[in-house]
Order: C-alpha cells, then sequence, then structure tokens
C-alpha cells in the first residue's frame, strides 16, 4: 500500500510538471518572439512603447532610481542585451553612453544601433577648464578617459546630453525611435506609424499646455543643483543655473556668487531631483528664502511628467 502511494505521488508530480510545461510553453515562446529593443533610459522607453505597443519588449539599461552619469551594467542586463535586435541611444553625449556603448554593442554586434539624437541642435552648457593629466589619473579606473580621449571629453563638457526633456527635442526622438522600429519590424509600418502620429499628437498638445501655463515667464531664473532642465528652459525662455559644477559640489567661492545670483534675478524656487545631494541647494535655499522642490527628469511616464513638471516651475518662476 504504502508502495502504491509513492508511485501514485510520483505520476501526479510527473502530471503536475508535463501540465505545467504545456500551459507555459506558448507563452514563453511567444515572449521570445517578440523583439528586444534596448534603451538607455527611461523616457526612452514610454517613446518605444507609444509606437510599438506590445509588439516588441523594452529593456532598460538604466533602471528607475539609478543615475546614468555612474551606472554600471549587471551581467544579467548584459544577457539580455545578447538577445536584442535594436539599441536606441540617446546619442547626446550621455556619460552612460560614452562608458559603455562599445562594449554594449560588443556584446551584441548584429544589433541595429540607432542615434535618437540625429537631427537635434544640441545646446550647451557653461564649460570649465580641466587639466587633462589631473582629469585622467582621477577617471583612470573607469577606463572612461583612455577609452574616449581627452578630446571627446572636453567636447561633452560643452554639449548639454540631456536632450529628451524637452518636447521639441522629443518628437525628434521619437521619429528616429520610429524609423528603427520600422527597419526591424517592417510588416508592422503602419501601424507604428499611426502610434507615431498620435504621440507626437500627444506632445504637441503638452506643448502648447506648457507654454500657455508658462506665458509671461519668459526671462525668470531658477537654480537646479544638476543642469538636466536646459533644453527645456531654452525650449520656453528661461534661465537655467546649476548649483553642480562637472558632478563636483561648488566651492565656497561658487556657493557665495550662485547666493548672490539669485538674489539678483530674484530666484524663488531651487530643483533638485531623485539621487542627488540637497546639501548646497538647502543651504542656499536658507540663504535666499526659496523652495526646494524635487523633479525627475529620468521618470518613464514622460507626458504626465512634463505636466507636473510645469506645475512646478509655474508655481516657483517669480
Amino acid at each position: 500500500m504504502r508502495k502504491l502511494c509513492m508511485v501514485f505521488v510520483l505520476l501526479l508530480s510527473l502530471a503536475l510538471i508535463l501540465t505545467s510545461g504545456c500551459t507555459e510553453g506558448p507563452e514563453a515562446s511567444a515572449s521570445l518572439d517578440k523583439p528586444i529593443v534596448a534603451v538607455s533610459i527611461l523616457p526612452q522607453a514610454e517613446f518605444v512603447e507609444k509606437i510599438a505597443g506590445d509588439n516588441v519588449k523594452v529593456l532598460v539599461m538604466v533602471p528607475a532610481g539609478a543615475d546614468p552619469h555612474t551606472y554600471e551594467i549587471t551581467s544579467g542586463q548584459l544577457r539580455d542585451l545578447s538577445r536584442a535586435q535594436m539599441y536606441v541611444k540617446v546619442g547626446s553625449g550621455l556619460d552612460f553612453e560614452r562608458v559603455w556603448m562599445d562594449r554594449l554593442i560588443a556584446q551584441n554586434p548584429d544589433m541595429l544601433i540607432v542615434d535618437s539624437s540625429n537631427g537635434v541642435t544640441f545646446r550647451t552648457m557653461e564649460a570649465h577648464s580641466h587639466d587633462d593629466e589631473e582629469y585622467a589619473e582621477e577617471h583612470d579606473s573607469e577606463g572612461s578617459y583612455e577609452e574616449h580621449g581627452a578630446e571627446e571629453h572636453n567636447e561633452s563638457l560643452t554639449k548639454d546630453p540631456h536632450i529628451w526633456t524637452s518636447p521639441k527635442q522629443a518628437k525628434i526622438m521619437v521619429n528616429n525611435t520610429y524609423a528603427g522600429l520600422v527597419e526591424i519590424d517592417p510588416d508592422n509600418q503602419e501601424l507604428y506609424m499611426q502610434n507615431r502620429d498620435a504621440y507626437l499628437a500627444e506632445l504637441d498638445a503638452v506643448d502648447a499646455t506648457i507654454r500657455e501655463t508658462l506665458a509671461g515667464k519668459e526671462g525668470s531664473s531658477f537654480i537646479v543643483y544638476h543642469p538636466s532642465w536646459g533644453y527645456f528652459a531654452e525650449t520656453y525662455g528661461l534661465n537655467e543655473i546649476a548649483v553642480e559644477i562637472e558632478g563636483k559640489e561648488p566651492s565656497a567661492k561658487d556657493m557665495q556668487s550662485l547666493i548672490d545670483t539669485a538674489k539678483e534675478k530674484d530666484v524663488r524656487v531651487i530643483f533638485v531631483q531623485p539621487g542627488f545631494s540637497t546639501t548646497s541647494t538647502k543651504a542656499i535655499a536658507a540663504e535666499i528664502n526659496a523652495e526646494v522642490v524635487s523633479i525627475d527628469p529620468l521618470a518613464k511616464d514622460y507626458i504626465d511628467n512634463l505636466a507636473k513638471v510645469t506645475a512646478a516651475f509655474e508655481k516657483g518662476l517669480a
């Protein structure tokens, strides 16, 4: 009797395993059949999903809460990337891509590389001189200086990589993303075109709303710890003043200069973003009686996030 029970249990277990395999097999196969599209940052994931819907699987290399200036990819991400059909890079000199892009391509040489910045007019940030030997010594352990060269580094100091923060530039990124999706999945070109056009209309609508909301604020200045909002500011006639200088906390002299500038320009709000220090911004805010407000340039829900950001600017700008 005991042996019969054991046989029954074994047969039952085997049946469950076989049944489970039959149930999950097609779903897993369907998932694997979807083209994998890799992107660098979360806002790009929305761009891809708005165009392709459920027809592709999106792989985001810099996950939520991570800093694209310092993030290091995992072995699991590299494994997933090896199956990707396409990589959409920001293409604007983002630190993550400057350091990792060559290695990502080497991981999967057959994937299509799409530069979403093609056609973007880049703005420049305030550049500060570096002693090249000192910079090389500081960054040699990361391999970024030797790999990319002093000339490219100096260029990257002046080019603002945060192109996605303006709907005007985001539309260019969306069009470039669409072209790549059609190249890897031409059978769905008509659907992708319809979805792209609908999303571009959404971006036009949010742009119109921002302009209406911020009407009369042109020329106003705001302070931000990390200079992520330069394209947004340029599009809507605002003036961004950054606390952080090339990834470093400001000196005492820089702090006093910022305080003097803030008073002169009647700055009422200082913006910070998740993951960055608030020590300097709080000190400046206390000196000028300004409010410290958190806004996230890397949120995935791009259009909804722009609405929240615009509301923060409307409240905080003079």
